[in-house]
């Protein structure tokens, strides 16, 4: 992860840390975030930036709240948090059942950025073991970026793309 990405990361980490616990009832604008919430955003920058640490520290809890909650979007969240926490670990099934999970759940739900960044992760998880699935995972996430118009998605999935031999 580069240095600048870890240094904010940490200031993001230790402002919603000391917010777990302190929400209040009911959300109203301007209220502090619910504890899902928090653990939420917590472990979707850490897959983002491949940090193992916190998603070791963060999707497992962010899973059980989502489940506890019944919120299927969280849940989804958490199962590619999982996903990517397996996928760093070297665990290729787990991880791939982990990513399918997620994908299921977004695709139930028509979040087309989410399938696009499971697609991705799908993508990144298949690099080494079975290129020709890589690049069908990086093509049909590519789809979904373009689809929604997501530059910056865009991009990153074409440069990976492209690295498939």
């Amino acid at each position: 992860m580069p240095l600048k990405a870890q240094g904010e990361f940490a200031l993001v980490k230790q402002n919603l840390e000391n917010a777990i616990g302190t929400a209040g009832q009911p959300v109203n604008f301007g209220t502090m975030a619910h504890d899902h919430e928090i653990y939420m955003t917590l472990a979707d920058t850490a897959a983002e930036l491949r940090d193992a640490a916190a998603l070791r520290k963060y999707a497992h809890v962010l899973e059980k709240l989502a489940s506890r909650d019944n919120h299927r979007l969280y849940l989804a969240i958490a199962h590619r948090a999982l996903g990517v926490e397996h996928r760093l670990a070297g665990e290729h099934a787990p991880a791939e059942t982990r990513l399918k999970q997620a994908l299921e759940l977004f695709t139930k739900l028509g979040t087309r950025w989410q399938i696009g960044r499971t697609l991705f992760e799908l993508g990144e998880l298949n690099l080494t073991h079975s290129p020709p699935k890589a690049r069908e995972y990086y093509s049909q996430a590519l789809g979904s970026f373009e689809e929604i118009q997501a530059k910056k998605n865009v991009e990153q999935t074409f440069r990976a793309l492209n690295s498939v031999g």
